[in-house]
């Protein structure tokens, strides 16, 4: 658990700088103001101070966008362990960067240092659920999975809690707000040396089958590891007959074209799923509403956030990964249903109002659920080792691009749209539960070579022990087709 915990303070990071520019939007607003003020001796018009802020938020997405691509430059020749020690630089750069840009007078420090931040975050979003669900134990890598999620609405939340006026969120300590993400790092640097690294990656990559077995014996707490070894040869040795994956192959492959296509989809489904949209909307309705300090129900929606990730923590492993994505897909179009009809009816009923906050926190509660976790830490477990890093880079990309795309066109779509915009995110969310329904396989307690056999047979690719017909139809799910 400690090796978990250690890497799961990427996630934490991740989570943390993606919520923790919101609050202190005014005040660094004032700040960019003066600023070109104090260059230009004028004061910034309205149009070039919205294009400052967007790319000040968007930047971060453009650099995980750009992390998550390079993960596997780094897991396969430096090791997962060892890469995220790596990475964990980024943020003394960026703190310093984002802490020193109002004693600078730059708004480009901060800018630059939101970019360093933001390709760190999309280096965890790979290294992390990879090494989590490499140093698992199967009946375990479910639940192990969820803590990346759970870190990542822990960070939002303590974002939301320090952005407070009273502490961090006010226009003399906001360079500390920003910088507060050395704290982590330094943690994370000082706690990393003492975790092992993936025994996967020493037996498969590396060939150090004793070291790997004594670190599965550290991790496991038993000397009796001989079942993960085998299962991690079989996989090496299948490994051996291939030739090395590449980005193209994934998708050239009958083989890896279906469950990059899943694992693609499955992200996507996180991101398009309205999530980024209701946040965006929570503090206005809530204002509406007549609560008498809004921030704080947004703070309440952040604490529902991270419940409802214990939640699916207990769960995943006992109710399994596909049907907590299809409950928390539908829920989610459900309650998107019920906020737009109260938003749409709130001027005329008053009482709307409240139907709205329910339907925010019903809509984050079934995002938690399934939608939320499932996807991070599902791609890594329908693929084997060797086709691992650079389908965690793909769909790390595609999740970082919607959530990019979602960012930059939200607002002007909700602009021609109003209330009705979720209309288009319950339209996403139920093509989702189409796909999850009759593409998306079972994974809870399959090996990574089980799973991978599934695909290979569904793909015409030959049969072997996993591979029997109803082998794979418990775990394709429903789906005759796949």
């Amino acid at each position: 658990m400690v090796a978990v915990g250690t890497a799961v303070i990427g996630s934490l990071q991740f989570g943390y700088n993606t919520g923790v520019i919101n609050a202190p939007q005014t005040i660094i607003e004032s700040f960019y103001n003066e600023t070109w003020s104090s260059r230009f001796s004028e004061p910034i018009s309205q149009s070039a101070l919205t294009a400052l802020w967007s790319v000040s938020v968007a930047i971060f997405s453009v650099g995980g966008m750009l992390g998550s691509f390079s993960v596997g430059l780094f897991v396969n020749r430096f090791g997962r362990r060892n890469s995220m020690l790596m990475a964990s630089a980024l943020p003394f750069i960026a703190a310093a960067f984002m802490g020193f840009s109002k004693l600078a007078a730059s708004f480009e420090m901060l800018i630059v240092g939101r970019f360093i931040v933001g390709l760190h975050s999309g280096l965890s979003t790979g290294f992390v659920p990879m090494y989590v669900e490499e140093i698992s134990p199967t009946s375990l890598r479910g639940a192990m999975g969820t803590l990346h999620q759970l870190g990542v609405v822990i960070g939002i939340l303590v974002a939301q809690i320090f952005g407070l006026e009273s502490i961090m969120g006010n226009a003399s300590l906001w360079p500390l707000l920003l910088g507060f993400t050395l704290v982590p790092a330094i943690l994370q640097c000082v706690l990393l040396p003492f975790c092992p690294e993936s025994p996967r990656y020493l037996l498969i990559n590396r060939n150090e089958e004793s070291k790997a077995c004594s670190v599965l014996m550290k991790l496991r707490g038993t000397d009796e590891v001989s079942e993960d070894i085998q299962e991690m040869r079989e996989e090496s040795q299948k490994m051996m007959r291939e030739k090395k994956v590449t980005i193209a192959e994934l998708f050239r492959s009958p083989v890896y074209r279906q469950p990059m296509i899943v694992a693609i989809m499955l992200q996507l489904s996180q991101q398009l799923s309205g999530i980024n949209a209701v946040f965006y909307y929570s503090t206005g309705i809530f204002e509406r509403a007549g609560v008498a300090q809004p921030v704080y129900a947004t703070i309440g929606a952040g604490v529902v956030n991270t419940a409802f990730t214990v939640v699916s923590l207990f769960v995943v492993e006992r109710t399994g990964r596909r049907p907590l994505h299809l409950i928390g897909l539908m829920g989610m179009a459900v309650s998107a249903v019920f906020l737009t009809v109260a938003m749409a009816l709130q001027d005329q009923l008053r009482w709307m109002s409240y139907v709205s906050i329910v339907a925010i926190f019903s809509f984050v509660a079934f995002f938690e659920i399934g939608p939320g976790p499932i996807p991070w830490f599902i791609v890594a477990e329908l693929f084997s080792q060797g086709p691992r890093p650079a389908a965690i880079a793909v769909a790390g990309l595609s999740n970082w691009s919607a959530n990019f795309l979602v960012g930059l066109c939200f607002q002007y779509v909700e602009q021609l749209c109003g209330p009705y915009v979720f209309i288009i995110f319950t339209v996403l969310l139920l093509g989702f539960f189409v796909f999850t329904y009759f593409k998306v396989p079972e994974t809870k307690g399959r090996t990574f070579d089980e799973i991978a056999a599934g695909f290979r047979h569904s793909a015409g690719q030959g049969t072997d022990k996993y591979s029997a017909p109803e082998e794979f139809n418990t775990l394709r799910g429903d789906d005759p087709d796949l």
